[in-house]
């Protein structure tokens, strides 16, 4: 009993840190506040929060971002991190929500020329859904959809065609129903 309760605490307290050793990383480039944006911190911790939650990896990006750009912002982040920029992703949500489907195309068209992968893209639509402001029933049935692509998209049914279909199912939820 006593051996399941060690590893547990690790565990926990693993997670603990690595907010704080990006804390401390982050104080020690305070000495140059020219080379810090603070969309870069909270880019930081986006990553972190959602999937990257092991210690070296974050940091890792952080001291790659710092060493390849020479400075910590939003873009530079997800240039290195080499995932889709969540405000694209969340202004696609916006036109699905408005249920505006030509809109919300050119985006998911212009990630995928950018050569983010289904799985990447699908990922961070899920991200950005579950915070982006909209009402309750609806982030769920949005949830419920992406959770439905992204089990295709895991099967092998990863083509511009499945993604553009979950936009349409996406702006479906949201246009008002036509009267016959």
């Amino acid at each position: 009993n006593n051996k399941k309760i060690i590893p547990l605490r690790a565990r926990r307290e693993q997670k603990l840190k690595l907010p704080c050793l990006i804390t401390v990383r982050l104080s020690l480039l305070r000495d140059h506040p020219h080379s810090m944006k603070c969309n870069g911190k909270q880019s930081l911790l986006f990553l972190f929060q959602n999937g990257h939650r092991k210690p070296q990896p974050a940091l890792n990006n952080l001291q790659s971002t710092h060493s390849g750009f020479g400075f910590i912002n939003s873009e530079n982040v997800f240039k290195v991190c080499d995932e889709p920029h969540p405000l694209l992703v969340k202004e696609m949500i916006g036109h699905c929500v408005n249920a505006n489907i030509d809109e919300a195309y050119k985006i998911l068209a212009h990630l995928w020329k950018l050569g983010y992968s289904p799985e990447d893209i699908i990922s961070n639509i899920f991200r950005v859904c579950k915070t982006f402001q909209m009402a309750e029933y609806l982030k769920l049935e949005f949830i419920k959809e992406i959770g439905y692509t992204h089990m295709k998209i895991v099967e092998g049914v990863n083509s511009l065609l499945q993604m553009a279909g979950l936009l349409a199912r996406l702006c479906q939820k949201t246009a008002a129903p036509t009267t016959s």
